[in-house]
């Protein structure tokens, strides 16, 4: 299938509920509306196709470039192809899960992570803590830098208060990571979990929470399912 064969699709598969409901969340035009269950029905037709994801992407379509992130080949990514994906990521769903997903997965996921931390754009930071959240819940321990995501979980705590909407989210969801994923630094995450509270971000709609990192932490403890990792970032 080509991009165009793909995009006639998925407009098929739009509805307008969907796209009200998106646009409310942050989504822009041009988007068809598709559910993503029905996204996830097209990955399974399509497969891995790194060389379709790119186009797809580069359409600027949301519909198509969330489909992007999930028949991409993140070892296929350059540094250069990452960073362009991040820059295009307009809205949170992009910028918090589909270049999160391949970025943390490629070669450059910890470099670029830490690169895009430090952005002043929301978008952008939000792309990093969300990398970083997602490597902290693929990567074995040993092959995770436990100093530096302990100094990270420091940054959240004091730069939380004055961060962009999305970015504060994504700092919140990046303590959650750490306290499910990395078994050694639970305690330290808990800790700062305590500092944090209740975070707030305007979502878009008031019956979308956020996640309190004490209360998720603890649920994750109480399974017994703290340091089991994924197998995969996209979800």
């Amino acid at each position: 299938m080509t991009a165009n064969d793909v995009l006639a699709d998925l407009k098929k598969l739009g509805s307008e509920q969907t796209k009200k409901t998106l646009l409310r969340h942050g989504a822009k035009e041009p988007l068809f509306g598709v559910k993503v269950a029905d996204l996830k029905t097209l990955q399974k037709k399509l497969k891995t196709n790194h060389a379709l994801a790119l186009e797809l992407y580069d359409s600027g379509n949301s519909d198509a470039m969330y489909l992007a992130g999930l028949i991409a080949a993140p070892a296929a990514f350059t540094k250069t192809d990452l960073r362009k994906w991040a820059k295009g990521a307009y809205w949170h769903l992009l910028s918090g899960s589909v270049v999160p997903w391949v970025a943390s997965e490629s070669r450059f996921g910890r470099e670029l992570a830490l690169e895009w931390i430090d952005s002043k754009g929301e978008q952008i930071a939000n792309a990093g803590w969300s990398t970083y959240s997602f490597l902290v819940a693929i990567k074995p321990d040993a092959d995770l830098d436990l100093a530096e995501i302990e100094h990270l979980l420091g940054r959240a705590k004091d730069e939380i208060g004055g961060a962009p909407n999305r970015v504060r989210y994504a700092m919140n969801g990046f303590v959650i990571s750490v306290g499910s994923y990395v078994a050694p630094l639970l305690a330290k995450a808990k800790g700062i979990a305590k500092a944090l509270g209740a975070v707030e971000v305007d979502t878009g709609d008031t019956s979308c929470n956020v996640p309190n990192a004490c209360e998720y932490i603890a649920k994750v403890e109480k399974m017994g399912r703290v340091g089991k990792k994924r197998k995969r970032a996209a979800c």
